[in-house]
């Protein structure tokens, strides 16, 4: 297995980062947060796990060990494959889930895209003792980051087309209010499509 990488950033996109490691180029996807974080010509070092499939080897890479031990842990959950678990730390921080988790937080973890009702009743039993307890870390906020729930969801959309995160935090953020004071009352029910296509249209207006 590999168990990192290290090289120069190639490209970067939505979902995943090419890493030139002198005679090769490794193709890793990761969250939309990490892909923002790094541009080309960048040297990372990215902890990584590779899932093989009867048609398909994908190698899935991390800035922090930490979010390897969750992608691994989560996908230990019937039903919930890498693309869910990457989605899922797409919009919340290992720490974050381990709240969530400890809360009994339905709809956080509803909020993620892929992850329905009967998914999030399976991650909050199944993953109860597995992930430990969180550390007590900062949360992500702040223009910069994204925020957890609906919002970090419609952020990773408008990031995976390509925008900045900072312009995708800013999109939400200047969100009608109408839409999100309805979002923010009922999380689980949040219309993640209709609010991406409103921050959509608030960038083209920019």
């Amino acid at each position: 297995m590999i168990s990192f990488v290290r090289g120069t950033v190639a490209a970067a996109s939505g979902d995943r980062l090419v890493i030139d490691l002198g005679a090769v180029g490794v193709d890793v996807l990761c969250t939309p947060a990490t892909a923002a974080s790094v541009r080309p010509g960048d040297h990372v070092e990215l902890r990584t796990t590779m899932v093989v499939r009867e048609d398909s080897w994908s190698l899935f890479g991390f800035l922090e060990a930490d979010e390897r031990m969750v992608f691994e842990q989560v996908q230990t959950v019937s039903g919930i494959g890498p693309r869910i678990a990457l989605a899922l730390l797409g919009t919340l921080t290992p720490d974050e889930l381990r709240r969530a988790v400890a809360a009994g937080d339905e709809a956080a973890l509803t909020a993620v895209p892929g992850i329905g009702r009967k998914g999030a009743q399976r991650l909050l039993l199944e993953l109860a003792d597995r992930l430990g307890a969180p550390s007590g870390g900062p949360v992500r906020t702040g223009p910069s980051a994204p925020a957890s729930g609906w919002r970090a969801a419609v952020a990773a959309g408008l990031t995976s087309l390509g925008w900045s995160a900072r312009e995708a935090d800013a999109a939400v953020a200047a969100l009608d209010p109408t839409l999100t004071a309805a979002s923010d009352a009922d999380p689980a029910g949040a219309d993640i499509g209709g609010l991406l296509k409103a921050a959509l249209r608030g960038l083209d207006r920019t």
